[in-house]
């Protein structure tokens, strides 16, 4: 069961892809951050078991992703994030990890957890002088609330905290959001290609408005996905992104801009369903090999 984890044990975080390679360095390229970081979940929770459940999964992974070897670049897998304590305190901590990657000329990539911890992640790029960056999201929910629940740094008012920043967001398969989000979208130009428009018209590729940035960071919410791929998730929403259409939109981001880092949030390992576990480290490692070969 999830509960007899300790999720603040480092040991309990192997490193990725540790049954087939050794523990990289600091000249490594991909540096992995596990951030079990569970606090305003508003619907089912595990959240925080996701990244020590995805680390120890990826041990049954191929070096061969079945085009590449993401893994020829050299993969570190950093210690957990201590997420005790307060939320703005945890929010710190995930974003020095970050900025200890990214200062290095890094590629991070974080593993939650809940969604808040993309804010850490976003603040973190920038402690480390990455001004010049937008984000991409593929979510089921805009996460565009001021708050909720009295709560700013709520995982459903992430990407509000983002664009606050001045920082442009392009949204990819939503299909949860109140009027208070779309008035938020106008507010801040949030573009965006929600799934009704996605899915129905099977579209694997499309085009980034030509004066979004260069340099993009990618989030990936692992409820924009179709709970009949992936049911481990908090906040389940019908009529997501099937498994190959998520990873082509990816590829078709990499295919246009410069992707600087990734991450992978809110996967909520059910327990006994060890099939979902490694689905999620293998979706981590493919979009290595996709970042690998757009370099």
């Amino acid at each position: 069961m999830n509960d007899e984890i300790d999720i603040h044990d480092p040991k309990n975080y192997p490193h990725f892809l540790g049954s087939e390679i050794e523990q990289g360095g600091d000249d490594a390229f991909f540096h992995v951050i596990p951030v079990p970081y569970e606090r305003s979940v508003s619907y089912g929770v595990g959240t925080a078991y996701g990244p020590a459940k995805l680390l120890d999964a990826s041990w049954q992974l191929e070096m061969w992703d079945g085009k590449s070897r993401p893994c020829d670049l050299g993969i570190n897998t950093l210690p957990p994030v201590d997420c005790q304590g307060d939320g703005a305190t945890a929010v710190e901590r995930i974003a020095k990890a970050t900025a200890s990657v990214a200062a290095k000329g890094g590629f991070p990539i974080a593993l939650g957890g809940e969604h808040t911890v993309t804010g850490g992640v976003i603040k973190g790029l920038i402690d480390a002088g990455i001004t010049d960056f937008g984000v991409v999201q593929i979510d089921a929910h805009a996460d565009l609330r001021h708050a909720y629940e009295d709560n700013l740094l709520s995982h459903a008012s992430v990407m509000k905290r983002v664009v606050e920043k001045g920082i442009p967001l392009f949204q990819l398969g939503i299909r949860a959001f109140c009027e208070e989000e779309i008035e938020a979208r106008k507010e801040f130009n949030v573009r965006h290609l929600d799934a009704e428009v996605l899915v129905p018209n099977n579209i694997n590729e499309f085009t980034l408005p030509e004066d979004f940035p260069e340099n993009v960071f990618f989030t990936l919410d692992i409820d924009g996905m179709d709970p009949s791929v992936f049911p481990s998730t908090g906040t389940p929403v019908p009529g997501g992104l099937g498994w190959y259409q998520t990873l082509s939109l990816f590829e078709s981001v990499a295919k246009q801009r410069k992707i600087i880092g990734f991450d992978i949030m809110e996967f909520a390992p059910i327990p006994g369903f060890h099939a979902y576990e490694f689905a999620a480290s293998q979706l981590t490692y493919k979009m290595m090999g996709i970042v690998q070969r757009y370099r």
